[in-house]
């Protein structure tokens, strides 16, 4: 099949904290084996996104180069796949305008991760910026460009993507075809990693509190550390149960998505918590092994990621020029 046949993948990943095993595990993994190989696929650091909160620069340009880095380092081939980050394309801020002016304000107001936000920044008698607000324009700008068939993502986009389709449906219906709309894609197992320590949160990698957080780059020990401490429950028995016992089920769902098998399945082979945090660390500090190793040989390379970075945009700019510009046309824009 030709490229231009081909199905066509876009997916990102915020420069806000490091990246984190749930990040592996939930999205990078599967874009590594799977996506790159039976798609057109465009993965981004999407810095731009990183500027909705208190950010401090310096920090959000490391980040963002150690995302990239660690994007390569997990197996993306830039011989597959493309690979560039956010700020570089400015076809992302062009079109995003546009789905501005597309959405409304209540269709921002009613995004899950707005309001959450919106309320801890107003109990603490602050506010938070305007682009929090319209960042899922900008999310379904990064999309739409390049005519996205579709979307792998985690289950806390799910509301920004079903947001970026009814946005296309809409540009669509007013301006004439223009859009392809998307559909999201989820995969099996370990699709949303939880916390060690607070396991009905999702692993995430701008927490300020870190002990339930195993990062990408951590050292062997602090992984087994981290997870022999994992937070459990006082019944003993190790069994699935999402609901009634998430710290459990989320060392399974782990240990599932890092060796294989099922999570229900595995929990019959054990019979104390202890053996099964150890399993869990083993099998964690295994996955990301290559990674480490692989990340430290392209961190002594820094010429080869930046030629992957240039080429990958400069490809990516030659996919959405075209798309934007006959978007801004059919607006009623000079493009």
């Amino acid at each position: 099949m030709a490229m231009a046949e081909r199905v066509r993948i876009f997916s990102g990943v915020q420069p806000t904290g490091h990246l984190t095993l749930g990040n592996y595990l939930g999205a990078m993994r599967r874009w590594v084996e799977e996506d790159q190989h039976r798609a057109d696929a465009l993965f981004c650091v999407v810095d731009l996104h990183a500027l909705t909160v208190e950010h401090d620069p310096a920090r959000v340009r490391r980040l963002t180069r150690q995302a990239a880095t660690l994007l390569l380092a997990a197996g993306l081939d830039p011989a597959r796949c493309t690979l560039f980050v956010q700020s570089q394309v400015h076809e992302h801020v062009r079109l995003s305008y546009l789905m501005e002016c597309t959405a409304s304000d209540g269709e921002m107001r009613r995004m899950v991760q707005f309001k959450e936000k919106a309320a801890r920044a107003e109990a603490r008698g602050g506010s938070v910026r305007l682009s929090l607000l319209t960042y899922p324009a900008l999310m379904a700008a990064d999309i739409l460009a390049y005519g996205t068939h579709e979307v792998p993502v985690g289950a806390d986009q799910a509301q920004h993507l079903e947001l970026t389709r009814d946005l296309a449906v809409r540009f669509n219906q007013r301006y004439g075809a223009t859009f392809v709309v998307p559909k999201a894609t989820y995969p099996a197992v370990g699709a949303r990693v939880m916390d060690l320590q607070e396991p009905t949160s999702k692993m995430g990698k701008s927490h300020a509190a870190t002990a339930g957080t195993v990062y990408l780059l951590d050292e062997p020990e602090a992984v087994r550390k981290k997870v022999l401490r994992a937070v459990t429950d006082t019944a003993g028995e190790v069994v699935y149960e999402r609901e009634e016992r998430p710290g459990v089920a989320n060392l399974l769902d782990v240990l599932a998505a890092c060796a294989g098998g099922e999570p229900a399945r595995l929990a019959e082979g054990y019979t104390s918590y202890g053996a099964l945090k150890k399993d869990v660390a083993e099998a964690v500090v295994e996955v990301l092994r290559p990674v480490r190793k692989r990340h430290a040989e392209l961190a002594a390379d820094p010429g080869y990621v930046d030629g992957v970075l240039r080429a990958g945009a400069e490809r990516a700019r030659g996919l959405a020029r075209p798309r934007v510009d006959a978007a801004y046309r059919a607006v009623g824009l000079s493009a």
